[in-house]
């Protein structure tokens, strides 16, 4: 952290340390081998065979990556105990830790907590999943919630994807305007950038290995953000355009 990042946001401001879990903190996605150990190779397989006229109308731009995750939350998740998940979400962490998670990154997070700042993980992958590794961590969880009534999950996303912009509104809930903190954040996708251009010290694949990083610069985050921010503004605009909760961007 430079001396020009330490000084900007409000003077004596504390220090907000916000990571990304998923290729970020880890090697690889968590989730869909979460579901692989969870359910086992058999079920796993036969479940993921169903969903490939979902995967297929992915990859044709028939579906977006917020409705095929709600597919493969239905397909694996509809009608299962809670307890049951949280059981093996912990073993899933037992077992994985040391595969999944990337050094650097584990060592950064004790890092910030032993600086003072205030540490989460901000995730789009389930907090059922994701409580156990917060948990080890020792710090704060804001990701996606799913749907429990009666004690077993009903296969739905409760409220939204927490992706992009919903990102950044989460924290907010839970800490308050992000403008009266010096906001550190690490990700290593397109579902941060909205989080990366909020913050005064932004980190892209900060823990890969430099052959990962591609040439995006950091500095190109910002004008991405608006440039789509007021791409939305204009659509809003538009006479007859639906920017109702089915369709959040009038798409």
């Amino acid at each position: 952290m430079t001396q020009d990042m330490l000084e900007a946001g409000p003077a004596g401001a504390k220090v907000l340390s916000v990571f990304d879990f998923d290729g970020t903190l880890t090697r690889h996605d968590s989730f869909v081998p979460f579901l692989k150990f969870a359910f086992g190779n058999r079920a796993f397989t036969w479940r993921m065979v169903r969903m490939l006229p979902s995967a297929i109308r992915y990859l044709g731009k028939g579906l977006t990556r917020d409705e095929l995750k709600a597919t493969l939350i239905a397909a694996f998740l509809t009608d299962v105990e809670v307890s049951w998940l949280e059981q093996k979400a912990g073993q899933f962490r037992a077992h994985f830790w040391g595969r999944l998670m990337r050094p650097a990154g584990v060592a950064a997070v004790a890092a910030e907590r032993a600086s003072g700042a205030q540490v989460t993980l901000c995730s789009a992958s389930p907090s059922l999943v994701l409580k156990p590794f917060a948990d080890h961590l020792g710090i704060r969880l804001i990701a996606t919630e799913l749907e429990v009534a009666n004690g077993r999950l009903t296969g739905r996303i409760s409220g939204s994807n927490c992706r992009c912009e919903t990102k950044v509104l989460r924290l907010e809930a839970v800490y308050g305007p992000l403008s009266q903190y010096r906001l550190r954040a690490w990700g290593d996708t397109r579902g941060d950038h909205e989080l990366l251009a909020a913050a005064q010290d932004a980190h892209w694949r900060h823990f890969h290995p430099a052959w990962q990083r591609g040439r995006f610069r950091i500095e190109t985050i910002g004008s991405q953000v608006k440039r789509a921010t007021a791409e939305d503004a204009s659509r809003e605009d538009e006479p007859g355009t639906d920017r109702g909760p089915d369709n959040p961007r009038g798409a």
